[in-house]
C-alpha cells in the first residue's frame, strides 16, 4: 500500500474524529438537555471547528504526525502528537482571544484530550491492521541481495513499517563477499547458486520483489540476476549507494528516460532558532536540574571527595571543550546502590545544562566525542561535527549508548541534521523522557538495556543463498 495513501487516510480519519470530539466536548460541558448550550450560541464552534480543521490539516501535513517517522514506536508516536495538539489548541485559544469571542475554556479542555486520546488510537489501529494483513500474507514478498550493513539496515527499516506490506523471505549476497556469522541473513547455512537457478528458487517462494544492496551494483552477477529476474516479472529496486550523503536531499530526474538521482546539498549551520530555543528551555529546566543535581553532588562530594568531573570532548568544528557530568563512572562494573541510580535516570548528565547555556552544546544534537575517537573519523563521520553536540539526540532515543560503534551512532546524527526543526527537537526530548522513565522501574543492577543496534534481529529469513561464479557460469552455458 502506497504511503501517500496511508496518509491521505489518516487526515480523513483525525478530521472526522475532529467533529466528533467536538460534539462530546460539548455534551461533556453541558450535558444532554444543552440548555446552556443554546444560550452561549451554537454557532460560536462552528468557525472554532472549522479553524481547528484547517489548522490540523497543515499541521499533519507540514510535521508528517501519521506515524510513519520513527517506525511506529510508541514514544515517537505519542512525543509528536502531543506537542502538536498542545499547538493546535494554544492557537484555538488565541484565535478566539483575538476575535473577541467567548469560548468555554473547558469545552476547549475537554476537546484536547479527546483529539489527542482520539489521534492516538486511530494511529494505532491502523497499524494493527496493517500488521493483520501481514500475518495473513497479504505482503509484497521480498528477497534482499547483498550482505553488508546496508542490506541488514534495509530489512531492519522494512520490520519497523508495517504501512509497506513487504516482507522479506530471504537474502542472496556474492559468494566471494564475507557474511558476518552474527547477521540474520547468515542465521542458516548457506547455499551456493548459480545464475539459472535464481528464477526458481524465488518462484518456489512465490517472491514478488529482490531489492538491491550491494556495494558494486554493476558487477557481472548482479547485473545477470536483475536481468533473470526482471525478464521472470519480478520486480527489481536499487538503493543507491552514496544513500550515506545524508546531509543532502535526493531528486530523481528523467532526463529523456535516463534516470538522473541528483543530491541537493544542505548546510548544516546552526539556525539562529535553536539557540533560542536551547536558551528558553535550558532557563526553565535549571532549577529544577539544580535542586536534583544538589543533593547527589553532595552525597558523591562526602562519599568520593569530588562531585563534578569534566571529560575533554569534540563539539563543533571538531574545537574542543570540557563536558560536565557527575562523578560517577560510567564504565566502572560494580557501583553503589546511589551511583547506579544516578546513572539509570540519567541525573548524571544534567551538569552538561551549563555546557549548553555556554553555547558549547546545545539540548538536542550528536552526542560528543573524545579526540581520540573523532580523530579516527573519516570524511562521513566528519558530519557530525558540523552543527553543536548535543545532551541528548536521536542516535540516544533508539537506545545506541557510547559502548554503540561512530557508524551506528552516525545514521541517526546525520538524519537529525537532515530534518531538524523546532518541532522535532521537542519531540526528541520528551522522547528522551519515555526512554528514562522504564529504566527507573528497573532495579536489577545486573540488568542492562539492551542497546538498539542499526539492524533488528526479527527478521526471519526462509532462506540465505550465495551467488556462485553466476556470470561465469551463465557464459559458460551458453
Amino acid at each position: 500500500m502506497k504511503t501517500q495513501r496511508l496518509r491521505y487516510l489518516i487526515l480523513g480519519a483525525d478530521l472526522i474524529w475532529a467533529v466528533v470530539a467536538l460534539g462530546l466536548a460539548c455534551l461533556l460541558r453541558y450535558g444532554a438537555g444543552a440548555r446552556d448550550l443554546e444560550q452561549s450560541s451554537i454557532e460560536v464552534f462552528v468557525p472554532l471547528l472549522l479553524l481547528a480543521l484547517f489548522l490540523w490539516s497543515a499541521l499533519s501535513w507540514r510535521l508528517r504526525l501519521d506515524g510513519f517517522r520513527g517506525g511506529w514506536r510508541v514514544p515517537a508516536v505519542l512525543s509528536q502528537l502531543f506537542p502538536a495538539v498542545l499547538g493546535l489548541m494554544a492557537m484555538l485559544f488565541a484565535g478566539g482571544y483575538a476575535a473577541q469571542v467567548y469560548i468555554s475554556r473547558l469545552v476547549l479542555g475537554y476537546f484536547g484530550v479527546l483529539l489527542f486520546l482520539g489521534f492516538v488510537v486511530i494511529r494505532f489501529t491502523l497499524r494493527w491492521l496493517l500488521i493483520s494483513r501481514r500475518r495473513v500474507g497479504a505482503v509484497r514478498r521480498t528477497v534482499i541481495v547483498g550482505d553488508g550493513p546496508l542490506a541488514r539496515e534495509m530489512a531492519a527499516t522494512i520490520d519497523r513499517h508495517p504501512e509497506w506490506l513487504y516482507q522479506i523471505v530471504g537474502f542472496l549476497f556474492p559468494a566471494e563477499s564475507t557474511c558476518d556469522p552474527s547477521s540474520a541473513e547468515c542465521g542458516s547455512a548457506t547455499v551456493s547458486l548459480q545464475t539459472l537457478g535464481i528464477v526458481d528458487l524465488l518462484q518456489s517462494h512465490q517472491v514478488d520483489e529482490i531489492i538491491l544492496t550491494v556495494p558494486e551494483p554493476g558487477l557481472p552477477e548482479i547485473l545477470d540476476v536483475a536481468a533473470t529476474c526482471r525478464t521472470a516479472g519480478l520486480a527489481v529496486s536499487l538503493v543507491p549507494q552514496p544513500y550515506t550523503l545524508y546531509l543532502s536531499k535526493p531528486e530523481l530526474l528523467d532526463l529523456d528516460g535516463l534516470p538522473l538521482l541528483q543530491w541537493e546539498g544542505i548546510a548544516a549551520a546552526n539556525p539562529q532558532w535553536k539557540r533560542a530555543l536551547d536558551v528558553a528551555l535550558t532557563a526553565c529546566l535549571l532549577p529544577l536540574a539544580i535542586a536534583a543535581i544538589a543533593p547527589a553532588a553532595l552525597v558523591l562530594k562526602v562519599r568520593k571527595g569530588k562531585a563534578i568531573r569534566r571529560e575533554l570532548r569534540c563539539g563543533q568544528r571538531g574545537k574542543t571543550f570540557w563536558m560536565y557530568r557527575l562523578n560517577s563512572d560510567r564504565h566502572a562494573t560494580e557501583l553503589p546502590t546511589y551511583e547506579f541510580l544516578m546513572q539509570r535516570s540519567s541525573l548524571t548528565e544534567l551538569p552538561q545544562l551549563f555546557n549548553v547555556m555556554r553555547g558549547e552544546m546545545s539540548l538536542v544534537g550528536p552526542r560528543p566525542e573524545g579526540p581520540e575517537r573523532t580523530r579516527h573519523y573519516s570524511d562521513w563521520h566528519q558530519q557530525r561535527l558540523s552543527v553543536k553536540p548535543g545532551m541528548t539526540g536521536l542516535a540516544q532515543v533508539h537506545g545506541l549508548r557510547d559502548q554503540n560503534s561512530s557508524e551506528d551512532k552516525t545514521r541517526y546524527d546525520l538524519q537529525y541534521i537532515l530534518h531538524r526543526s523546532p518541532f522535532q527537537d521537542i519531540s526528541l526530548l520528551l522522547q528522551t523522557l519515555s526512554t528514562i522513565a522504564p529504566r527507573l522501574f528497573q532495579w536489577r543492577r545486573g540488568q542492562a538495556c539492551a542497546p538498539h543496534v542499526a539492524v533488528e534481529r526479527r527478521v526471519d529469513a526462509v532462506f540465505q543463498e550465495t551467488l556462485s561464479s553466476a556470470h561465469s557460469s551463465q557464459s559458460s552455458s551458453d
